[in-house]
């Protein structure tokens, strides 16, 4: 869920989630300007089949913009002219390249503006299906660019956390800027709800 900037002080609350039909997914878009009235539609074009897209809360060189894991393992950039329908595969982002995220990689949420650039959340499975959270930093103006990424995980399953319904599972779909600091909830093996924090300037302190 992002607050989105249309220019002109003009803001909306857009949410990105997967529908579920009971046979198939799709991914819809919320929208809301007050929070009293929503409206939910269907994001339209080829990759609205796909799980785990996140929209950037403004305009990128004047399309809209998301970051998606269109082929189940990979991160892409998908821009957009019209913000229900997005009819292109993207363009290849990150692939894994650690060990924690040998499996897959996947964004954990909308990227963040930060003065560095887009921080962009992510999520990693590794061997025996262990989720484990990293960071990557975009480009501002062309985030088909990765500045930086994490070599190792900045959140990640440990004693008692890794137990549970999913064992050895951390998982966010979002993080919040407050004031300097990162506020990320996540949740530990489907079971519990956990809050990290950490500066903005420590965390990319840390990527390569």
């Amino acid at each position: 869920l992002v607050r989105f900037d249309h220019g002109g002080g003009d803001y909306e609350w857009i949410g990105t989630y997967t529908a579920y039909s009971g046979s198939s997914i799709r991914s819809e878009l919320l929208r809301t300007r007050n929070f009293r009235n929503f409206s939910l539609e269907p994001i339209l074009g080829k990759a609205g089949r796909n799980k785990g897209m996140a929209l950037f809360p403004e305009k990128v060189g004047g399309k809209y913009a998301m970051v998606g894991r269109q082929d189940g393992k990979n991160l892409f950039l998908l821009t957009s002219d019209k913000l229900d329908q997005w009819d292109e595969e993207g363009v290849l982002l990150m692939e894994p390249a650690y060990p924690w995220e040998f499996i897959q990689i996947g964004n954990c949420g909308s990227p963040i503006l930060t003065d560095h650039g887009w921080l962009l959340l992510t999520h990693g499975v590794g061997a025996m299906r262990k989720y484990a959270l990293g960071a990557a930093l975009l480009d501002r103006d062309d985030p088909s660019k990765v500045l930086a990424r994490s070599r190792e995980p900045v959140l990640t399953a440990e004693n008692a956390d890794r137990s549970g319904y999913v064992p050895n599972v951390v998982y966010t779909c979002g993080a919040l800027c407050v004031g300097d600091r990162l506020l990320i909830p996540y949740g530990i093996s489907d079971s519990a709800v956990g809050f990290a924090t950490s500066r903005i300037d420590d965390l990319i302190a840390t990527m390569d």
